[in-house]
């Protein structure tokens, strides 16, 4: 137990790193452009995510909604920019990724703690978990930097006329889904280097053999 410390602490960082993944994953505002023309878009802000579009809108845009206009993606979209696909593939492989690797932490975690002196039974699965998180954390850095790429330098996207958007805004941001996104990749990367970290006592490993 008192060799593990380390590894209980990746456990709780890999944790609120893998919720963090899947909040950024369902934040709209990835993000935020700043359009001239309020005649649809009201507030003049529009929120671009990985998954739809929204806007407020005074206007009765869509069915049901006069103040929220929300557009999701389809699959078929091909206005959609790259490094929107790759946050979608990437962070729906992160997540699953990051939950294998909490499932290796807590089954070493459990060994350890109920006494389980087997090295076979403990040191395979921090070092699977360790692996994990980092894969995991590498899915998620991928599409968080490459999104702030297309922020920073005001990249367009080709809306379709039934998405009620411009081609390209009068200026853009990163939304609250970037720093989400590098918070999850630093907890993350911290939690598999920790789990990797783990050395075996070599007293208890001798009787073992």
């Amino acid at each position: 137990v008192s060799a593990s410390h380390l590894q209980l602490a990746a456990f709780a960082l890999g944790t609120i790193g893998w919720i963090l993944c899947t909040v950024s994953m369902g934040i709209v505002e990835w993000r935020v452009w700043h359009v001239n023309n309020t005649t649809i878009i009201s507030s003049g802000i529009a929120w671009v995510g990985i998954w739809k579009v929204c806007f407020i809108s005074y206007l009765h845009v869509s069915p049901g909604y006069r103040e929220q206009f929300c557009h999701k993606f389809s699959g078929y979209d091909s206005f959609i920019p790259h490094e929107i696909y790759a946050a979608q593939g990437l962070l729906l492989i992160a997540m699953f990724i990051g939950l294998l690797g909490l499932a290796a932490t807590i089954i070493a975690l459990r060994n350890v703690y109920m006494g389980i002196t087997h090295k076979t039974l403990i040191a395979p699965f921090f070092l699977v978990g360790g692996l994990f998180y980092i894969f995991a954390g590498l899915c998620v850095l991928i599409p968080v930097s490459w999104n702030f790429y297309s922020v920073t330098h005001n990249q367009s996207i080709a809306f379709p006329p039934s998405y009620y958007m411009p081609s390209s805004p009068a200026a853009q941001e990163a939304g609250a889904a970037i720093p989400v996104g590098i918070v999850a990749v630093i907890l993350l990367l911290l939690s598999g280097t920790f789990s990797l970290s783990y050395r075996f006592p070599m007293t208890t490993d001798t009787t073992t053999k």
